[in-house]
């Protein structure tokens, strides 16, 4: 079955950096494209970088330039990688993959996982 495995998160003053991971099976993690997304208390989710098959990347414009997202596909794994953090960027950060089956396009999501920025 599919599974996706947050790690990393935890509490971080501000302008401090974090390394979050994803571990991933059940799929064929290669051919997925995956997404970072948070949700901060009483907010909707918030899309924060995804990284397609070809390993290009793509962030809105408020991480653009601090988080940065990477994939290794030897390890079944999505990393995103998160300097000069703010305190809005407390939230918990959730993993995405999006598979495209003959029988259509699925999504499935980790756990999430808490990160806290706060002095």
């Amino acid at each position: 079955q599919v599974q996706l495995v947050e790690s990393g998160g935890g509490l971080v003053p501000p302008g401090g950096s974090l390394r979050l991971s994803c571990a991933a099976s059940g799929f064929t993690f290669s051919a997925a494209l995956m997404r970072w997304v948070r949700q901060a208390p009483g907010k909707d989710l918030e899309w924060v970088s995804s990284i397609d098959v070809g390993s290009n990347t793509y962030y809105p414009n408020s991480v653009k330039g601090r988080f940065i997202i990477s994939r290794d596909n030897a390890k079944n794994t999505v990393n995103l990688q998160m300097n000069s953090l703010k305190p809005e960027d407390t939230a918990v950060y959730f993993c995405n993959a999006e598979v495209n089956y003959t029988s259509g396009i699925k999504n499935y999501w980790g756990q999430g996982t808490q990160v806290t920025v706060s002095s």
